[in-house]
């Protein structure tokens, strides 16, 4: 258990966790006795918007998100005026901040697989700025505590209780929802927009069960937020959860322990917190997997489905390869885990596909602590192919480099190289797999250049799902007449327009298929062959192998199983081809 916590990002979460405490604690207690529930969910709910806009336009995320809980705020002040109740208002401005947020998130910055990161939270992104933010809100609430805390309390009982000696309520009001806003965009990093409620309601919620004393149902609900933060985050690590969303599940645990406890039997308070805390710590040592080396074998990491292949072929029983991205996953939609960030721990050697495709994998080095080398294979390839000019995953080359088998073999030579400088020991085992592995990939070569020239060159006419096959198309004279997605990543969508206007070239071109890809949705594709007469029948694996037993399972069946297809969809499925000899 200890174990998780010396890893980098989970010291960071954990001091962020323990500052949040005292703020999320102590403003807990004045969001339950003044019925601020709503608000305070709401305004980190409503935060959204400003996170999807510092997530697109590159500033800083906890400016983003002030900004929309400063309008927030505003929102409801004006609507209060002109409504019958605090909640109505506080419904109106929340559903719009979150149809703002969705449609800046899905039309406006295609955020994709960011959404679950902006929601729920994430450790790997906690940083020294995010530290910062907490431990000034923290003191804000602390000092203002001091100063306006029996204010708030009289206030509590009799909202209109006002005097010449006693600041005007309204401004009381004011500066409690001010700490409630400043300490929520705090903690948006930890436990996202949508679960924030976690840290400032359901332990205050919980502390009240225990205590009837304003002090010590304080000094309890900041400890419960300690507890139940570290908890969860200790299990968000081992589960390979969102923290938000595991810290919510401990929290609403110990609420329904405790809770429970006082039901059944009138417990001693602090039997039914251990209790509590006790099921929690069984719960995540139950849930911890374990994993490590148990053979001596030198640790490795792969980013993509195509590297793991690589390592493997080459290294043998020598190495362990710790493969990030799983089978059929996207990897222009995917968002490290902490079990990535783990995995990295304790590896030699780190192979990155380069150009942009993985470029979380230096922070998921950095955050591991780990002096791992990090080798990128995408830069050494000698066949490059120009890649997009803007957005998101602009990069000098198209990323998809592994789609031409000479850039493949150039990978595979790097991979034994490395391995044979990491691991002397087995220099000879690798030099003996990859010169194995390099004959396949040549006969490969060989084998797709004639079955794809078999089919006259103005049949070889290419759609599918994005631009992911362009070093494909280079090597074996295929014509790419268009994709779905007009662009190297999925990240970016295609307009009515494009899809139209691909439609007319579908029909002009005479194409006979669209060709899906294994790790995206068919949908769009099925829906354009209907309309064109194509078919849509043959799958392709563009960013990613298939899993276990399917054609695309390893690098030399994947490609095999696209040149099948693609000459089985040129051919209106008259005729196909296995390229293995």
């Amino acid at each position: 258990m200890l174990e998780t916590f010396q890893l980098p990002f989970v010291q960071r979460g954990l001091i962020e966790i323990l500052i949040l405490s005292v703020p999320a604690g102590l403003l807990g207690t004045w969001i339950v006795m003044r019925g601020l529930a709503f608000f305070s969910h709401a305004v980190g709910t409503a935060a959204f918007p400003g996170l999807v806009l510092a997530d697109g336009l590159g500033f800083a995320a906890p400016l983003g998100a002030f900004a929309a809980a400063l309008v927030f705020a505003v929102g409801v002040s004006v609507l209060r005026g002109r409504r019958s109740g605090q909640d109505t208002a506080v419904a109106l401005v929340l559903a719009g901040c979150l149809a703002a947020g969705v449609i800046l998130a899905s039309d406006v910055f295609g955020s994709g697989s960011n959404i679950e990161t902006l929601l729920f939270g994430s450790l790997l992104l906690v940083d020294g700025g995010d530290i910062g933010l907490a431990a000034a809100a923290a003191v804000a609430t602390l000092v203002a505590s001091a100063l306006l805390g029996r204010h708030w309390l009289r206030a509590g009982f009799d909202p209109g209780l006002a005097g010449p000696a006693r600041p005007d309520p309204r401004v009381l009001d004011a500066v409690l929802i001010g700490l409630v806003a400043l300490a929520t965009v705090a903690a948006l990093t930890v436990v996202g927009a949508l679960l924030v409620t976690a840290l400032f309601l359901v332990p205050a919620v919980t502390a009240r069960l225990l205590t009837s004393r304003l002090r010590s149902w304080q000094l309890l609900s900041v400890g419960l937020v300690a507890l139940e933060g570290v908890v969860g985050l200790w299990l968000s690590v081992e589960t390979d959860a969102p923290p938000g969303a595991t810290i919510a599940c401990v929290a609403g645990a110990g609420f329904i322990v405790v809770a429970a406890g006082q039901a059944v039997g009138r417990l001693p308070r602090l039997a039914v917190l251990a209790t509590a805390l006790g099921a929690l710590a069984l719960l995540g040592v139950g849930c911890a997997a374990t994993g490590g080396n148990d053979g001596g074998r030198l640790d490795v990491v792969a980013t993509t489905t195509q590297i793991g292949d690589f390592a493997r072929e080459v290294g043998g029983s020598a190495i362990e390869v710790d493969q990030i991205l799983q089978p059929n996953t996207d990897p222009h939609d995917y968002e490290p885990r902490p079990s990535d960030v783990s995995g990295a721990a304790g590896a030699s050697l780190v192979f990155a596909s380069g150009d942009n495709l993985d470029s979380w994998v230096g922070q998921v080095v950095s955050d591991s602590g780990s002096d791992a080398e990090v080798v990128d294979l995408g830069a050494i390839v000698p066949e490059r192919l120009p890649g997009e000019s803007t957005g998101a995953e602009a990069s000098r080359f198209d990323p998809h480099w592994w789609h031409d088998p000479r850039n493949a073999e150039a990978a595979v030579k790097k991979i034994e190289s490395a391995l044979a400088v990491a691991d002397p020991a087995h220099k000879a085992l690798f030099e003996r797999n990859a010169g194995a592995y390099l004959g396949k990939l040549r006969a490969l070569d060989a084998g797709i250049a004639k079955c794809v020239h078999s089919v006259p060159p103005k049949q070889r006419k290419l759609v599918t799902d994005h631009d992911a096959f362009g070093y494909f198309a280079n090597r074996y004279g295929i014509e790419i007449v268009g994709a779905v997605i007009p662009s190297q990543t999925t990240q970016a969508q295609a307009s009515a327009k494009d899809l139209s206007e691909l439609a007319e070239t579908i029909e002009r071109e005479h194409v006979t298929a669209i060709f899906p890809e294994s790790s995206l949705s068919p949908k769009v594709a099925e829906a354009i062959a209907s309309q064109t007469g194509a078919s849509a029948d043959h799958t392709l694996y563009g960013d990613s192998l298939g899993p276990q037993g399917s054609d695309g399972a390893t690098y030399l069946s994947m490609e095999e199983a696209n040149a099948n297809a693609m000459v089985r969809g040129f051919t209106d499925g008259q005729r196909g081809c296995r390229p293995s000899p």
